[in-house]
């Protein structure tokens, strides 16, 4: 992967998430505070409780490593749902590193307003070139960002890079299945700026490559289609109310594009789930 793809992937995120269509949907379809797949109970239960308890059965994975005593480094760390989950529920220190400042300034007023700002760190920044040094986190957290990289071999090694002798890596992110054809994904790929999905085996490679040790994949692919009908149910009853605080257009392509992700996740093409191991 060149230089300039990497760079490009990280601008079209930059650009992404920094618009204010984008920012006004996911604050009122998708919760604001934790922007990734949920983990549902049932079919009808809300987005924002279902997504939130992906960061409460990602973190479960990981309890032993949570301690007051803990440094984890959130990678593409959006609003900021997840650090301040692991800040107030473990007590442990978080630095978020994200590209979007438009993200990060509400990141930062919500840690500020809930007392939480003692314990997070937000910064500006590309998970590509993380800029810490070697050894320095106990645990490195991640959640459907990794989704945005031009370069995940480098995103990776980065990680790893910064991770302690025995911690924890730990992150989710939207996939291809091992089996979908590469052309049947194109229409839902094209948006986040990137030529294509990484898959599990991907991944279960790479971390095995990189000498990490327990490397396990919790598959959850079963919960997108719920994931994405809820999104596409919330969106369509409630379009007068986002017309409101989103363009027209927005709406209408949000209308277009998520029975894309829902066909996407019926035909089987899409894959989800936990990754944890150490090193």
């Amino acid at each position: 992967m060149s230089q300039e793809s990497t760079a490009g992937a990280a601008e079209s995120a930059r650009r992404y998430y920094d618009t204010s269509d984008v920012d006004a949907f996911y604050a009122k379809v998708w919760g604001g505070e934790d922007i990734h797949t949920g983990i549902y109970t049932d079919e009808r239960e809300p987005v924002a409780d279902a997504s939130r308890r992906t960061v409460e059965t990602a973190a479960a994975k990981i309890a032993e490593r949570l301690t007051p005593a803990c440094t984890v480094l959130d990678l593409g760390s959006g609003y900021g749902g997840p650090a301040r989950h692991l800040a107030s529920e473990f007590g442990c220190r978080v630095v978020a590193l994200n590209i979007s400042e438009g993200q990060n300034d509400r990141h930062r007023k919500t840690n500020a307003e809930r007392g939480l700002d003692g314990l997070t760190e937000v910064v500006t920044g590309s998970f590509q070139d993380i800029p810490y040094p070697a050894e320095r986190f106990d645990v490195v957290w991640s959640q459907e960002a990794f989704c945005h990289s031009g370069d995940r071999v480098r995103l990776l090694s980065e990680a790893v890079r910064v991770l302690k002798p025995q911690g924890a890596l730990v992150f989710t992110d939207l996939m291809a299945a091992d089996s979908a054809p590469p052309e049947a994904l194109r229409p839902v790929v094209a948006r986040l700026g990137v030529e294509e999905f990484a898959t599990p085996s991907f991944y279960l490679h790479q971390l095995a490559e990189l000498g990490l040790n327990h490397v396990e994949f919790d598959d959850r692919s079963d919960q997108l289609l719920t994931h994405y009908l809820r999104l596409t149910e919330e969106t369509r009853s409630r379009v007068t109310e986002l017309r409101d605080v989103i363009s027209p257009a927005y709406v209408e392509s949000l209308l277009e594009n998520l029975p894309l992700w829902v066909e996407a996740c019926r035909q089987g093409y899409l894959s989800w789930g936990i990754f944890t191991c150490r090193r």
